[in-house]
C-alpha cells in the first residue's frame, strides 16, 4: 500500500493560479497551489484560486475554489504573462543579464487538437493581451497541436527513451510508411490523432483529430463524488465550502496516488475529521461504503475502487482507440503521452486492449513529450506535412439568381438584377487531405458599384457540400471583412481571397487582382452569441 509523500518532482507545473480579494494576480503553477493549501478558513475564502480552468475557456467567466468569478480571459492572460517574464528573467539570468523582450523570440503555444477555431483565437487573445505578441509580429506565436508536438518528439527517440514494461525495449519505428496513434492523456482532455511517417521523414495526418473533454480530471472528479458518497447529507459540501484549501491539499495528494496501482491511503485532514466527529464517530461513516475504511488517521482505498474511478474515462479511450483501428489503416503503435500517461492503470489497461495489434508506447516523463516536441515543431512546422480537415468549410456567397438550380425564396433584386442569397460555396471539404501551407481561394467581384465593402460569414458542416448555408447540418463559425475601398472601376473590380487550412490556425489573404496589393484578413471565430 502507498502513503504519500509530497514532492515537486514534475515537468510540468500545475495549471494553478491565484488572485487576492480585489482580482489582482499574486502566484502562479506550485507557488499558487501550496501558498493557497496553507491558507486557513477565511483568508482562503477571500482568495480567488484558479485550479485546471484550461477547459474552461469557453465559459465566459470562471469559478474560484471559494464560489467567486473572474473573466476567463482575465485568468488565462494572467497565467500567460506569468510564463512570459518568467520565461524572459530566466534567460536573462542566464545569458550575463542581456535583456531581452518577448519579440526578440518566436513563442509556442500547445492546444489540444480537437480545440475549435474559436478555442483557439481565444488563447491568440490571451497571449497578446499578456504582451507575449505585438501588433505586427504576430506570426511570432505559433500554434502547435499537443498530440503532433509528441508525435514529433516520440520519433526521435531511441528504445531507451521509453518504459520498459517487459523484456526488449521498443521503440517507435521511423521508416516511411509506418503507422501510429498518438493519444495525448492530459488532465482535461484526450486528444487522439493518427500519422504516417512520409519519406524524408515528415509526417501526414491520416484521420482527423478525435479525442473527448474525459481526461485525469475525471478521475480526480469521481474521487471527489466518492468522498461525498462517504461524507453524506451535506457534510462534504460543507467541509468544502468552509476549508476550500484543504480539499485543495486532499486532491493534490491524490494527484500523485492515482499513479500507482495499488492500495493506497490518504490522510484525512483534521477539519474533515472536526466537522465529521460533530456527526458520529468518523468510523461509522465507512460501514455503509464499499472501498473504503477508516485506518488511524486516514482513509484506505483498495486498489478495486482506485481502479473504477478510472472506469469511465479508460472506456472512452478505448472505444477512441477501437474505431480507429477498424478503420483501413496500418497501425503498428500506439504512444500514449500527456501527464495521465503516468498512471500505471492507464498504461496497464490499453496494453490489456490492444497490446496483440499493436506495440503500447509510453515515453519517460510523458509529461515531456509535448513541450519538448513543440519546440521542435515551432522550428519546423512543416514537419506535419499535411492534414485531415476535420469539417467541410465553406463561406456565403450570393450568385446571378438561376431558376432551375436555385430555391425561389432566396431571391433579391439590386438594379434590376436578380440575385440568389446564401449559397454555400465550399473551400475544403471533411477528411481531405491539406498541405500545411496550401490555401484555398475565391474571387469576389462587388455586387453594387459603389460597394466599399462586404462582410462574409464562415460555416462548418459534417455534410460534403450542402447548396445553401441555412441547410440542416451547416454552422456559423466566424466571419471576415474584406474591404474595396477603391470604388472607381464600380462592377468591374476583383479581389481574391486565399484561406489556409492546413495549419494549425485558419489563415487569410486579400489581394487586389488590378493592383496585386495584398493583405491579411482577420478571421473572427469567436461569435457573440
Amino acid at each position: 500500500m502507498l502513503r504519500l509523500k509530497i514532492g515537486k518532482e514534475t515537468p510540468k507545473t500545475p495549471t494553478c493560479i491565484l488572485f487576492d480579494e480585489h482580482g489582482e494576480f499574486m502566484k502562479f503553477g506550485y507557488e499558487a497551489k501550496m501558498a493557497y493549501v496553507e491558507m486557513r478558513g477565511e483568508n482562503a475564502r477571500k482568495h480567488l484560486y484558479f485550479e485546471c480552468f484550461k477547459m474552461s475557456l469557453y465559459d465566459v467567466t470562471i469559478k474560484a475554489a471559494n464560489g467567486k468569478s473572474m473573466k476567463a480571459l482575465k485568468v488565462f492572460t494572467e497565467a500567460l504573462r506569468y510564463l512570459k517574464e518568467d520565461a524572459l528573467e530566466t534567460i536573462a539570468a542566464n545569458t550575463e543579464g542581456r535583456r531581452f523582450i518577448a519579440s526578440d523570440f518566436t513563442w509556442v503555444l500547445t492546444v489540444p487538437a480537437i480545440w475549435d477555431p474559436s478555442a483557439k483565437q481565444f488563447m491568440r487573445e490571451a497571449a497578446t493581451q499578456a504582451g507575449i505578441v505585438t501588433k505586427g509580429k504576430e506570426d511570432k506565436l505559433v500554434i502547435a497541436l499537443e498530440p503532433e508536438a509528441a508525435s514529433v518528439w516520440c520519433k526521435k527517440l531511441p528504445a531507451e527513451g521509453f518504459i520498459t514494461e517487459n523484456r526488449g525495449g521498443d521503440s517507435l519505428d521511423r521508416s516511411p510508411g509506418t503507422q501510429y496513434i498518438i493519444v495525448d492523456c492530459g488532465g482535461g482532455t484526450i486528444d487522439i490523432t493518427v500519422h504516417e511517417v512520409l519519406d524524408g521523414g515528415a509526417l501526414k495526418e491520416l484521420h482527423k483529430a478525435s479525442g473527448n473533454d474525459l481526461g485525469g480530471q475525471t478521475v480526480d472528479k469521481k474521487f471527489k463524488e466518492f468522498l461525498r458518497e462517504i461524507f453524506c447529507d451535506g457534510l462534504w459540501d460543507e467541509y468544502e465550502s468552509n476549508y476550500p484549501s484543504e480539499v485543495q491539499r486532499m486532491m493534490y495528494d491524490f494527484m500523485v496516488l492515482k499513479q500507482v496501482n495499488e492500495d493506497v491511503q490518504i490522510t484525512c485532514p483534521f477539519n474533515l475529521g472536526k466537522v465529521a466527529q460533530k456527526k458520529k464517530d468518523i468510523e461509522e461513516f465507512f460501514e455503509t461504503v464499499e472501498g473504503a475504511s477508516w485506518n488511524d488517521g486516514s482513509i484506505k482505498i483498495t486498489k478495486d475502487k482506485m481502479r473504477s474511478f478510472f472506469d469511465e474515462s479508460l472506456n472512452s479511450i478505448t472505444k477512441s482507440i477501437r474505431d480507429i483501428l477498424s478503420k483501413d489503416f496500418r497501425i503498428e503503435f500506439i504512444l500514449l503521452v500527456g501527464g495521465y500517461a503516468q498512471s500505471k492503470i492507464l498504461r496497464k489497461h490499453i496494453k490489456n486492449q490492444f497490446g496483440r495489434q499493436c506495440k503500447v508506447l509510453c515515453p519517460y516523463r510523458a509529461q515531456e513529450a509535448i513541450v519538448k516536441g513543440a519546440v521542435m515543431f515551432g522550428r519546423n512546422p512543416e514537419v506535419v506535412a499535411s492534414r485531415k480537415s476535420a469539417f467541410t468549410y465553406g463561406i456565403a456567397i450570393r450568385e446571378r439568381f438561376d431558376e432551375s438550380r436555385h430555391k425561389a425564396g432566396k431571391k433579391f433584386t439590386i438594379t434590376n438584377v436578380e440575385w440568389c442569397n446564401d449559397i454555400f460555396r465550399k473551400l475544403v471539404e471533411i477528411d481531405e487531405d491539406v498541405g500545411w501551407n496550401e490555401s484555398r481561394e475565391y474571387i469576389f467581384g462587388p455586387i453594387e458599384a459603389d460597394l466599399t465593402g462586404v462582410t462574409f460569414k464562415f460555416f462548418q458542416t459534417e455534410r460534403n457540400n450542402p447548396p445553401y448555408v441555412d441547410d440542416w447540418g451547416v454552422e456559423e463559425i466566424g466571419s471576415f471583412i474584406l474591404d474595396m475601398p477603391e470604388t472607381k472601376s464600380g462592377m468591374n473590380r476583383e479581389v481574391k481571397v486565399e484561406i489556409r487550412f492546413g495549419s494549425t490556425e485558419m489563415t487569410a489573404t486579400a489581394t487586389d487582382i488590378d493592383s496585386m496589393a495584398a493583405a491579411s484578413i482577420t478571421l473572427d471565430f469567436m461569435i457573440k452569441s
